[in-house]
């Protein structure tokens, strides 16, 4: 290929596209590449919870899914009686957003037919260009061929996704519950009236594996296990998404030439949701420095990449210190244990000015 990009994008997901759309407002030549071979399509049954900063940027796009799901309150419960309940602040209805992972793929996908600076490539070659980024994910081949250390602390639990069907309402309201090991969260999606509930089940890994070789009948069952015994019965609507749970980040995130934004740079435990709003901020944050950069700059200018890592390090380390702590709180057995953090669960519920940070930093 003769022709030179000014950004090239490797990865293909939400937040690949999200920057590619945010890129070419800025009219710069895009190539928006997929690199390596492409696994088998499966239906994804993923369903992200997004704030508002996220829809503010996605509107911004003309890629918010008309079907997202508002939250207007979410409960969570500890395993002996702790609980706290979210409501939004004065003058907003909803706290978050459920949008299901394939029609916001979907939209991205329509809207980037309309984007004549993006060229989306199939291939793993490298593409010339003055900037490359990388958002493949995780498990990023790339990275590693950058020298990047990859700095992963595994948690030995493996998180389930799955769509369920509730016999009541949902009324748009999340639940989650940490319950020893388990930590289960039910997220209402199909309209603010639907029965449908996305779920996300972090167990141990050993016990994981037992869970995906059940039938459907016996996972809901064994679901319901974890859950309280006066909630609505549940059945399972689809397949069962597994993934291996850690808290990663990369000890660079830019070099000359080059960034990483999403989950190539960074990963928490799925237990706040803030996993994708994390990755939209990142483009959101590469693009704005893009966009106020001097003329005479390259896009790959490394001082210039320096301005986004530290706009984006101190946000997603305090994200990450947050999720990580309360996994940790919530995995120890011990009575003492268990008491303390019952009680801490029900002292910020009970403290205005603790909550309100809390759904400030989730609301984006």
């Amino acid at each position: 290929m003769s022709q030179e990009f000014d950004v090239c994008i490797r990865g293909d997901g939400v937040v690949g596209r999200s920057l590619a759309l945010l890129l070419a407002r800025q009219r710069l030549r895009v190539a928006l590449c997929a690199p390596g071979p492409q696994a088998p399509k499966t239906i994804d049954v993923r369903a992200y919870a997004l704030n508002q900063a996220s829809r503010t940027l996605l509107e911004s796009l003309r890629v918010w899914p008309g079907e997202a799901t508002p939250v207007g309150a979410m409960q969570v419960w500890g395993d002996e009686g702790g609980r706290i309940d979210f409501r939004p602040p004065p003058g907003q209805q909803e706290l978050a957003w459920l949008v299901e992972a394939e029609a916001l793929q979907e939209t991205l996908a329509q809207a980037l037919r309309f984007a004549p600076e993006v060229h989306r490539l199939d291939r793993a070659d490298d593409v010339p260009a003055k900037l490359t980024v990388l958002c493949e994910g995780r498990a990023s081949s790339s990275r590693k061929l950058l020298g990047v250390n990859w700095q992963a602390r595994p948690y030995a639990q493996t998180a389930l996704a799955a769509r369920l069907l509730s016999q009541e309402p949902h009324g748009g309201v999340a639940r989650q519950w940490f319950c020893g090991p388990d930590i289960v969260a039910l997220l209402p999606t199909g309209g603010a009236q639907g029965r449908e509930l996305a779920l996300v089940w972090s167990v141990p890994t050993p016990r994981a594996q037992e869970l995906l070789a059940l039938g459907p009948a016996d996972f809901a069952r064994g679901l319901h296990v974890a859950l309280p015994a006066d909630l609505a019965p549940l059945s399972l609507q689809s397949q069962v998404m597994a993934w291996p749970l850690q808290w990663a980040q990369a000890d660079r995130w830019v070099g000359p030439g080059w960034a990483l934004a999403g989950d190539a740079a960074h990963t928490v435990h799925p237990l706040a949701g803030q996993g994708l709003n994390l990755g939209l901020a990142d483009a959101q944050t590469l693009a704005q420095v893009l966009t106020e950069r001097a003329y005479w700059r390259d896009p790959g200018d490394l001082r210039l990449l320096r301005r986004y890592e530290r706009q984006r390090k101190a946000d997603v380390l305090a994200m990450g210190l947050l999720t990580d702590g309360l996994q940790g709180l919530f995995s120890h057995t011990d009575a003492r244990w268990q008491a303390l953090r019952n009680w801490g669960m029900n002292a910020v519920g009970g403290t205005p000015l603790i909550k309100s940070w809390l759904m400030r930093q989730a609301m984006g």
